[in-house]
């Protein structure tokens, strides 16, 4: 009886000599970490750049800059941030929108202070170019706002469908979307082919 009793011990010490700690058990049963995926790296801010601000902000000079910041709401989907009006509340001193990602500051008309808009000066060499994922639909969108057409929408050479309006307050606005990647090569000889046709054809 005494030997059977040690038989047993001698088996029970080798089994938990043999079987898995609690430690190398979990370890195999824990399922292996998977890298984390990287979170998109947060850009850094710009040392004397507000936020939300490019590199270039386009400032329009309008006679009825009040009146603009309404309407490119309507014409265009702009969302107003901010307006600053003179004292006598007569003109705007500065006006901020929002244009998809783009800031757009406007400023009333000062020609005691030099700054002309397009009416004084008879139009404007500077035009507003506006990529939307459908220029068709954002064309139409600016002229039912009380836009007028200064080139109609076509298909461009470059590879966008591409047209100009001009609103009531004498700014240009040429709005497009790609619709065709092309190399320098095939513009080029796409440019010639479209230069090639006479106006009318």
């Amino acid at each position: 009886m005494a030997r059977s009793k040690a038989k047993s011990r001698a088996k029970a010490k080798k089994a938990r000599r043999t079987a898995p700690s609690r430690k190398t058990a979990s370890k195999k049963a824990a399922p292996k970490r998977t890298a984390k995926a990287k979170a998109a790296p947060r850009a850094k801010p710009r040392k004397g750049i507000p936020e939300g601000f490019g590199t270039v902000t386009a400032h329009l000079v309008i006679e009825g800059a009040a009146d603009a910041m309404d309407f490119y709401k309507r014409a265009f989907g702009a969302e107003e941030l901010g307006r600053m009006p003179m004292p006598d509340d007569q003109r705007l001193m500065h006006g901020l929108m929002k244009l998809g990602d783009t800031m757009l500051m406007l400023v009333d008309a000062f020609e005691e202070y030099g700054a002309k808009g397009p009416k004084a000066l008879g139009g404007s060499p500077v035009t507003l170019h506006v990529y939307v994922p459908d220029a068709d639909a954002a064309f139409q969108q600016a002229l039912d706002a009380g836009c007028t057409v200064a080139m109609p929408l076509a298909d461009m050479f470059w590879g966008d469908r591409y047209g100009k309006v001009r609103d009531p307050f004498g700014h240009e606005w040429s709005i497009a979307t790609k619709i065709r990647d092309m190399t320098p090569e095939e513009m080029e000889e796409a440019q010639k082919a479209a230069f090639a046709q006479k106006p009318g054809e």
